[in-house]
């Protein structure tokens, strides 16, 4: 598995311990920004996790900005991703399991860098569980491709 990662400014420091812990972890990962010192819009750092994810290039992503909430928006305009901010261990793990969602969202302002670590934990080890939610992320799939422009 490979991930993408990346941060604004504000989520900088929390970008880097989240890549340390990934490194302990053996996980393989991608920086997409920002670098220390530098000034961002973020939502050039989402679209690039995101398309980078659509493309296949990545299995997986990992956002983070103040809140997380402005990168999920970004990342979930890019066709077949779905994105989710998550700051509590029961979404991180519904995220995959009910969502199948390929990003993980957090914002550096709302959690600090031990939950956000426990957060990539449960994340990366859930997996989709087809059931009962295969048919609402078929769902969320075909609306995606309903009303994509091209």
């Amino acid at each position: 598995m490979r991930i993408a990662i990346g941060c604004d400014e504000n989520a900088y420091e929390m970008k880097e311990a989240i890549k340390a812990h990934l490194k302990e972890r053996g996980v393989e990962f991608e920086d997409m920004g920002c670098n220390q010192g530098e000034t961002v819009l973020y939502p050039e750092i989402a679209r690039r996790v995101a398309v980078s994810i659509m493309e296949g290039k990545n299995d997986r992503g990992i956002l983070v900005c103040g809140t997380g909430l402005g990168m999920a928006i970004v990342a979930n305009k890019i066709p077949g991703v779905r994105a989710a901010t998550c700051h509590d261990v029961h979404s991180a793990e519904r995220a995959r399991k009910s969502n199948n969602a390929q990003i993980i969202t957090f914002g550096a302002q709302v959690i600090g860098t031990v939950l956000a670590n426990k957060l990539v934990d449960v994340w990366l080890e859930s997996e989709f569980a087809g059931g009962r939610s295969q048919p609402k992320v078929d769902l969320i799939d075909e609306i995606d491709r309903q009303y994509r422009k091209a």
